[in-house]
């Protein structure tokens, strides 16, 4: 993408109009600040443990076999990796055959311009597009809307962000940050031409009016956009697991269905993708299987009675194949399910918009900053490593290994004094003698500085540090110290009851 057009998409979309997030916090942690601020945010953000975490927990204790699926999909997907090549002239091969055509897009805005071009050709002027990350990761929305076509997002999600011009605060729930009371205010001001009185006040209600108004697009839409859970290589097949049917429409009433996809969707076989599916809606939403897993091979045939009349997969690299060969090669397995996203202690706290990129939490924070480069460079920083996100993740992906990976790199750009203190810090570290005599010069002085608040005041780091923190008292001795004296008084009490013992004999 080039750098107009991802400025232009994080100004459009990053920050939240009704919340506290002003348009100077350009950092990780400035957002995550006004996120906690935010009291409505921290409403909505509630429901994710007793949802998604609880949901997860039931499906997978239903499934006794998850942990041998998990393994049989790592398998699946790191051969794939290893012999993406070969797959993908297989699908390419496949998607010819079937009628389709495949366009491969090295960089966002070389998928940006095959799209504008086959929006071009058809004289397209409505655009019904189905949920697809790949779209918002290289701003596609924003890109066809400057370029004058009328793009409508019909996931009921993402067509309440679109409402509110924003990014997606989750990649399964783009909208989980809004409370119903944000949607109700929200569709009354936008659908102006229904009556002013009528009834907003439950899920159903906020689904039938979006229905009512969705509708009329997918009918006259001259293209549908969606993206792709996987791609099937031998068959040339486009998978989308969806809970609405909107993807179904999407695709399948234009004249031109587009799918927008990245390389790593892809998956050798139908029973490959099988296997891939069982973990998918029980890791993502809980469920035994999503209400629509739908299946597109090429344009309809003749004796179809439906279909699009073109089908067009563009295949985004935008630095996968780097990954490829890569220490992050493992990122490429994921399958985009938010069961990191659900259980990090960080996102349940901040929300998505805070990470500043479409792709939050844990998974996020190791794909932003290959994707998205500077502007991602804090969010390996925004984890506890409490490695939840390892443990949850069907495809076994150490999360907090890469992440640590990607705080290392950061360490050259660093100044002199953080330098010069870390390489002291590790010549000490590496030498227990010097380090013991070190500490028992540097403790009592310590102690002396920190109830003289001099710490506070003069040392880099520790003012920040204590604004939430509170700074413990330091003992004038060393643990090891007092370990060691104490182990004197237990051997001591031990030889005088052996004495005694030994005496009464």
């Amino acid at each position: 993408m080039s750098n107009q057009t991802f400025e232009k998409q994080v100004n459009q979309t990053l920050l939240l109009k009704d919340a506290s997030l002003s348009k100077s916090a350009s950092s990780f942690n400035e957002r995550a600040h006004a996120a906690l601020l935010d009291d409505k945010l921290q409403q909505a953000l509630s429901v994710i443990p007793s949802g998604f975490v609880g949901k997860r927990t039931k499906a997978k204790a239903a499934l006794p076999e998850f942990s041998e699926l998990s393994d049989q999909a790592v398998r699946i997907k790191n051969h794939t990796l290893a012999n993406i090549e070969a797959y993908l002239e297989q699908f390419e091969a496949a998607v010819q055959r079937s009628g389709g055509q495949l366009h491969f897009a090295p960089e966002p805005q070389d998928a940006l311009d095959i799209i504008d071009e086959i929006c071009t050709t058809k004289d397209a002027k409505l655009i019904a597009k189905g949920k697809t990350m790949v779209g918002e990761e290289i701003g596609l929305t924003h890109f066809l809307e400057d370029k004058g076509y009328e793009t409508v997002e019909t996931d009921l999600g993402e067509y309440l962000i679109q409402l509110r011009d924003e990014m997606p605060s989750h990649i399964i729930a783009p909208a989980v940050h809004l409370t119903r009371e944000n949607i109700r205010k929200d569709f009354l001001k936008t659908h102006k031409n229904l009556a002013k009185d009528r009834k907003l006040e439950t899920p159903g209600d906020f689904v039938q009016e979006a229905r009512h108004i969705l509708r009329e697009k997918f009918i006259n839409a001259d293209i549908g956009i969606t993206g792709a859970n996987f791609l099937i290589a031998e068959t040339g097949t486009s998978i989308i697991v969806t809970n609405e049917g909107n993807g179904d429409l999407c695709q399948s009433l234009p004249k031109t269905h587009i799918v927008i996809a990245s390389l790593e969707k892809l998956v050798p076989t139908l029973e490959d993708t099988t296997v891939l599916l069982r973990l998918l809606a029980r890791s993502a939403t809980g469920q035994s299987i999503s209400t629509y897993t739908t299946f597109a091979t090429g344009p309809k045939r003749e004796e179809d009675t439906s279909g699009p009349e073109e089908f067009h997969i563009v295949l985004l690299d935008n630095g996968r194949s780097k990954m490829l060969g890569s220490e992050f090669a493992e990122m490429l397995r994921c399958i985009r399910c938010g069961a990191c996203l659900n259980h990090c202690p960080v996102y349940q706290n901040l929300g998505g918009h805070a990470y500043g990129t479409v792709y939050p939490g844990p998974m996020g924070s190791v794909l932003s900053p290959h994707y998205f480069g500077e502007r991602a460079k804090d969010l390996p920083f925004a984890s506890s490593f409490c490695g939840r996100c390892n443990e949850v993740c069907p495809m076994q992906i150490p999360l907090t290994k890469l992440m640590r990976k990607l705080r290392e790199k950061p360490l050259t750009k660093r100044t002199l004094f953080a330098k010069t203190s870390m390489f002291a810090w590790s010549q000490l570290a590496k030498r227990p003698r010097l380090y013991n005599l070190t500490m028992k010069a540097v403790l009592p002085c310590l102690s002396i500085a920190a109830e003289q608040n001099w710490l506070m005041n003069k040392v880099p780091g520790v003012k920040a540090w204590q604004k939430h923190r509170t700074l413990p008292t330091i003992a004038k001795t060393s643990f090891q110290d007092a370990w060691n004296l104490n182990c004197k008084k237990d051997s001591s009490q031990e030889n005088t009851r052996v004495k005694k013992e030994g005496q009464g004999k």
